[in-house]
């Protein structure tokens, strides 16, 4: 089962650097660059940590290969996928300001913002070649269902990541607003690569349905399960500070879930920035007003879904055993 998985990554890294390779020549060999940073092939740090985990190519071909199919053909697809999230990573880390990306400078940092603007939009086009690549190994209607996937996508994408940037200057928002937010910068992705996924494994309706579902509350369970660890976390484990998300203001579950009880938690909230020292204390007011407990709530309901979509998808073989596994070390994380 390990060397199926190492063969996919193996095989997702010469199709990404296929893909890459569109720009590499003599006149363009220092943009090149710059994406092969990004990516993780090159400069300092680069390697394995610096390229990430490759978690939504991986899941793509994945969910093609529980379907019964070869999930080679698929690569085109999975590539899409994860040039479509780099690009949205370089263009976040722009929006927030981030000096840093898994431990090495941000793309901006290095090059400058506009550069990095353009990066990010190199990555995108790249992203809509490469779906197009699926042409020839598959039907047409088939390519262009895929497609349309991805470019909607895209759209959810956008639209999350505009309802998080208004949160940051917001006082009035809700819960409700919260999980469509999340559904578009987190969910909506994950969803699309386990329904193109079984799209080109040859999946029936019902079950790419059942695919799509599992992607969608799975992008959900982890999200909340993030903002548990943004805020109570083991920074030996999760490598995240347990600091950021108060410090920074962020809008997450437990912060609104704290600011809706009209509590202690909120009052201080209220009276501006919080500093790093206040962290420990003010975390323990949050866990007491009940903030941590509705999130984890929050997060085992929504596992649960994602597990009984799963089954509902019911995938077969090596890849469909190793599907359940990844989703269960995905939605089981330590807190």
């Amino acid at each position: 089962m390990n060397d199926l998985i190492q063969d996919m990554r193996t095989a997702i890294e010469k199709e990404l650097q296929k893909q890459a390779a569109r720009l590499d020549s003599p006149h363009s060999a220092p943009f090149h660059e710059m994406l092969t940073y990004h990516l993780g092939w090159t400069g300092t740090g680069a390697g394995p940590q610096a390229t990430g985990k490759r978690i939504r190519p991986t899941l793509t071909l994945l969910c093609a290969a529980a379907c019964g199919a070869d999930w080679e053909p698929v690569l085109p697809a999975a590539a899409a996928i994860e040039l479509v999230h780099n690009f949205s990573l370089v263009h976040d880390d722009i929006q927030d300001n981030s000096d840093m990306r898994r431990g090495r400078l941000t793309v901006w940092k290095i090059w400058g913002q506009p550069m990095a603007i353009n990066v990010g939009d190199t990555l995108f086009s790249m992203a809509n070649q490469a779906i197009l690549d699926l042409a020839g190994a598959f039907p047409a209607d088939h390519v262009i269902d895929a497609a349309r996937t991805l470019h909607d996508t895209c759209l959810e994408l956008t639209r999350g990541q505009f309802m998080d940037m208004s949160f940051e200057e917001r006082t009035d928002v809700r819960l409700e607003e919260y999980w469509l937010m999340i559904t578009g910068k987190t969910a909506a992705l994950l969803s699309c690569c386990c329904s193109i996924g079984a799209l080109l494994g040859g999946a029936d309706e019902a079950a790419r349905d059942a695919y799509r579902a599992f992607g969608h509350y799975l992008g959900l369970a982890f999200q909340a399960q993030d903002d548990i660890l943004g805020i109570w976390g083991d920074e030996a484990q999760t490598g995240k500070s347990a600091a950021s998300d108060l410090v920074e203001g962020k809008k997450s579950l437990p912060i609104l879930y704290g600011l809706k009880q009209d509590g202690a938690f909120k009052k201080r909230w209220q009276a501006g920035p919080v500093k790093a020292e206040e962290v420990p204390g003010l975390a323990a007011q949050l866990a007491r007003e009940g903030a941590h407990e509705y999130t984890q709530k929050a997060a085992d309901q929504l596992t649960e879904q994602a597990q009984q979509s799963l089954r509902l998808a019911a995938p077969q073989g090596a890849a469909g055993d190793y599907l359940e596994k990844l989703a269960s070390k995905l939605l089981r994380r330590e807190t």
